[in-house]
């Protein structure tokens, strides 16, 4: 990359940070389609992994007091054993037609939650432990499973503090594992370190510049952002993908 295209994906990574913190499911949801416009889908995964690990360490710390360990294991462990699946797939199938679908799912999903406010997630275990395998698996093979796990985390009601720092606790772990499969298969290379340095920065200050906006917000700001950003995060799949179906 070019200086100018390198200051360009961190202005990027940055407002991806600080609106994914604000969303509550971290930057990938932004970050994974934006990134793609910048480099191959493999080097997205890797970096991002690391991205997120960074990002996600800082928001434990942020959100430190605001966990439910309960929610972190039935919703994490799961999405840890199917990030690992999703991981080791990524590198043997065409994602092309996977991030479409994806794409939109998430948009009709935004959609109808926007509609119909009132409209809930079946709150139990099984659908808990369903979505965060899906999550996971999903984050596995596409780079980003945040929108889908943030729809389990909506269903419990949980506060904007406590449904961010719970999603940051398990997707520090989903993260972490799929960091270590990637690594392995030669996502994350070492010729772009100065881009992994660069989003180190990037994680603590976006995480801390949200944290603060969020304060701001009340509850019902917060699902609003949370079900837009889940939507938006459905176009961009859709729109870089259509010039390859088109």
């Amino acid at each position: 990359m070019k200086d100018a295209t390198f200051v360009l994906f961190v202005v990027c990574a940055l407002v991806s940070e600080i609106l994914g913190t604000l969303g509550g499911f971290g930057s990938s949801m932004l970050f994974v389609p934006i990134a793609n416009f910048f480099m191959d889908f493999q080097a997205v995964l890797g970096i991002t992994a690391v991205f997120h690990i960074f990002s996600n360490t800082s928001k434990l710390w942020l959100f430190r007091k605001h966990l439910d360990w309960k929610t972190i294991g039935i919703i994490g462990v799961p999405s840890v054993v199917f990030v690992l699946i999703g991981a080791v797939f990524s590198a043997k199938w065409n994602s092309s037609a996977l991030q479409m679908v994806l794409g939109i799912f998430l948009c009709l999903i935004a959609v109808l939650f926007l509609i119909k406010p009132s409209l809930k997630v079946k709150k139990n275990n099984a659908v808990l432990l369903s979505l965060g395998g899906l999550a996971g698996f999903v984050a596995g093979l596409l780079g980003t499973g945040g929108a889908i796990r943030g729809i389990a985390l909506s269903s419990l009601g949980f506060g904007k503090e406590l449904f961010i720092g719970t999603s940051a606790a398990i997707d520090f772990a989903v993260d972490f594992a799929r960091a270590v499969v990637y690594w392995e298969s030669g996502f994350i290379r070492v010729s772009e370190i100065n881009y992994i340095i660069a989003l180190f920065f990037v994680a603590i200050i976006g995480s801390y510049i949200g944290k603060k906006m969020l304060e701001k917000m009340d509850q019902n700001q917060f699902q609003k952002i949370v079900l837009i950003f889940i939507f938006i995060s459905g176009g961009l799949l859709i729109i870089k993908q259509f010039k390859i179906f088109y």
